[in-house]
C-alpha cells in the first residue's frame, strides 16, 4: 500500500489557490467543477478558499478531473518556489539603496496565487546572476587572472542547467519512460548480475544493432560507449561490470526504440536549443536505463522492505551506491510513491555536478553549497556513511546521509573520479530510513544550521561564512574582531 504524502505527513493539505487557478484556466465555474467532482458547491467553495483541507479521495478526484496526477497539488513544488524566491529577494543588487522587506505571508501568497509569475521572475533572476558572474569573469580575464581562458557571455541558461531544471519540474520522475523501462525489464526477465546478454539480444532483435567490445588497447577509464550508426554497431568497454554494460546497452536501446517517447518529452520541456535538446535526450535515455536496471515496482518494494538501506540494495540489485541513490530520488509514481528524496553529487572543490529533488530542499545555484553541510565532511572519512539533521534558515528540517564514491580506475595510472553523494528527505520521513534508527528526531533535536549557500544565506553569525550575501552592505568595525568574518546590514 502506498505511503502517500497525505498519510505519511500529519499536516493538513490545503490546495485552494491551485484548484481555483486550474479551474479558471479551463473557464469553468465552481458549479461545473462541483458537478464533475461529485461534491456540493459549498464544499468546493470551502476548498478554494482554504477553509477546508482535501482528503486523499478528493485529491485523487481532483487529479482525475483536471488530468495529470496528484503531484500537481503537492506542497513540495510551492516550498521550492518559496525558498528560491526568498533567496532571490535577499539579493539587494536587485533594488540598490533599499531593502526588499517582503514578509513570509506575502511571499506565500505570491507563490500560491501567481506561481507562473514567480517562476518567470526566478528565471529572469537566474539569467541576471549568470550574466553578472560572466561579466566578473570577463573583467578578471582582461586583467590576467584567468589567463587565456575563454568566457562565453550568454543570456540563456547553460544547457546542463536547463535540462536539470526540467527534471526538477517533473519531480525527477518521467512517467512514460519509467513504465516503458519496467515493461522491458519484465519482458526480458532481467536478473541482477545477468542482464547483459538479454539486453544485447533485445538491442539486436528490436533495433538491428549488434554489440561489440572495444579493443583491449583502448583506455578503459575514458571511453564507455560508442555507437556507429553506419555499421549498426554499439561498441562497449569490456572492462565495465555487468551493470555498467547493461546501463550502456539500455541507454542505446532507449535512444532507438524509445525515440518517440523521448522526443515527446523534449518537446514538452520547451527546450529549443539543439545542443540542449541533445543533452536532454541523453539525460532521458540515462533515466530509462536506470529504470531498466531497477524496475520501479520491484525496486520500491525492496527499498521499503529494507528501510532504504542503500548497501543492502546495492547487493540485491548488483549496482553502485550512486545508482541506488539516484534511483531512490525518482520514486514518485502516482499511486506508488516512495520517500521523496533530494540527491546531490559533489566533488572535492564543492562543485555540484548532479542535483535533483522531490523535496523542498534548496540547492545553491551560485557561489557553492553550504560548507556546514555534511556532504563536504564525507571526503575526510571516505567510504563511511555520515548522517545529519540539518535546518535551513526558514526552519525546515531535513535528514540526510553522505558518503564518498570513486569512479574510473582499472589500472595504477588510470584516471579516477572522486565524489561525495548526498541523499536526504524531510525530517517527517526520516523514521522510514534505517539510518535514523535510535536518533532523536523530535522538534527539540539538535540540528546543524545550514543554508542554501553563502551568497544568499541570511544567517548573520555563521563562523564558516566565506563571503557576505550578494548586495548586502558590509558593516566594518576596526575596533573589534570575532570568529564571524563578515558583518552586514
Amino acid at each position: 500500500m502506498e505511503t502517500t504524502a497525505a498519510t505519511a505527513n500529519p499536516r493538513k493539505l490545503f490546495v485552494g489557490p491551485r484548484v481555483r487557478r486550474m479551474r479558471e484556466q479551463l473557464g469553468w465555474n465552481q458549479g461545473l467543477l462541483a458537478q464533475r467532482l461529485g461534491l456540493s458547491l459549498s464544499y468546493v467553495s470551502q476548498i478554494e478558499t482554504n477553509q477546508r483541507p482535501v482528503t486523499a479521495g478528493v485529491l485523487l478526484r481532483l487529479a482525475e478531473v483536471f488530468g495529470g496526477d496528484v503531484s500537481q497539488f503537492s506542497e513540495e513544488q510551492d516550498k521550492r518556489l518559496l525558498a528560491e524566491l526568498d533567496g532571490a529577494l535577499q539579493d539587494r543588487t536587485l533594488s540598490p539603496g533599499k531593502a526588499m522587506n517582503v514578509s513570509a505571508t506575502q511571499l506565500s501568497r505570491m507563490v500560491e496565487h501567481a506561481p507562473e509569475l514567480v517562476e518567470s521572475f526566478l528565471t529572469l533572476y537566474q539569467r541576471h546572476q549568470r550574466l553578472k558572474e560572466e561579466h566578473e569573469h570577463t573583467v578578471a580575464r582582461f586583467y590576467g587572472e584567468l589567463g587565456s581562458e575563454q568566457v562565453r557571455a550568454s543570456s540563456v541558461p547553460l544547457p546542463h542547467e536547463e535540462v536539470r531544471d526540467h527534471f526538477n519540474r517533473r519531480n525527477n520522475h518521467i512517467e512514460t519512460l519509467d513504465h516503458l523501462a519496467e515493461e522491458l525489464a519484465q519482458s526480458l526477465h532481467l536478473r541482477p548480475g545477468q542482464r547483459v546478454e538479454a539486453l544485447r539480444g533485445a538491442l539486436l532483435q528490436r533495433c538491428g544493432v549488434a554489440v561489440e567490445w572495444l579493443d583491449a588497447g583502448s583506455d578503459p577509464s575514458l571511453l564507455l560507449r560508442r555507437y556507429e550508426p553506419q555499421r549498426r554497431c554499439l561498441r562497449l568497454s569490456a572492462h565495465l561490470s555487468d551493470a555498467q554494460q547493461a546501463f550502456q546497452i539500455a541507454t542505446q536501446y532507449a535512444l532507438l526504440a524509445a525515440a518517440d517517447a523521448i522526443a515527446a518529452e523534449v518537446e514538452d520541456s520547451g527546450i529549443s536549443d539543439e545542443s540542449t535538446q541533445a543533452l536532454a535526450r541523453q539525460g532521458l535515455a540515462h533515466y530509462f536505463a536506470g529504470a531498466v536496471l531497477l524496475p520501479y515496482g520491484e525496486f520500491l518494494s525492496a527499498a521499503r522492505e529494507c528501510r532504504y538501506d542503500i548497501e543492502w540494495l546495492q547487493q540485491r540489485f548488483h549496482v553502485s551506491f550512486e545508482t541506488v541513490c539516484h534511483r531512490l530520488s525518482t520514486l514518485q509514481r502516482p499511486g506508488a510513491r516512495g520517500v521523496p528524496f533530494y540527491f546531490v553529487r559533489v566533488d572535492q572543490a564543492g562543485n555540484i555536478s548532479k542535483r535533483q529533488s522531490a523535496t523542498a530542499f534548496h540547492f545553491a545555484r551560485h557561489g557553492g553549497a553550504c560548507p556546514l553541510w555534511h556532504v563536504h565532511e564525507a571526503f575526510a572519512q571516505p567510504g563511511r556513511i555520515l548522517t545529519q539533521i540539518a535546518e535551513m534558515p526558514d526552519g525546515s528540517r531535513f535528514f540526510g546521509i553522505a558518503c564518498t564514491i570513486e569512479r574510473g580506475g582499472g589500472g595504477y595510472r588510470a584516471q579516477r573520479k572522486l565524489f561525495a553523494i548526498g541523499l536526504g528527505c524531510d525530517l517527517t520521513h526520516a523514521r522510514e530510513l534505517v539510518y535514523a534508527s535510535g536518533l532523536d528526531l523530535g522538534p527539540s533535536s539538535q540540528a546543524a544550521l545550514i543554508g542554501p549557500g553563502c551568497r544568499v544565506c541570511p544567517r548573520e553569525n555563521c563562523v564558516q561564512r566565506a563571503f557576505p550575501p550578494a548586495g548586502k552592505a558590509m558593516v566594518p568595525n576596526v575596533d573589534s574582531e570575532s570568529l564571524v568574518s563578515y558583518r552586514f546590514s
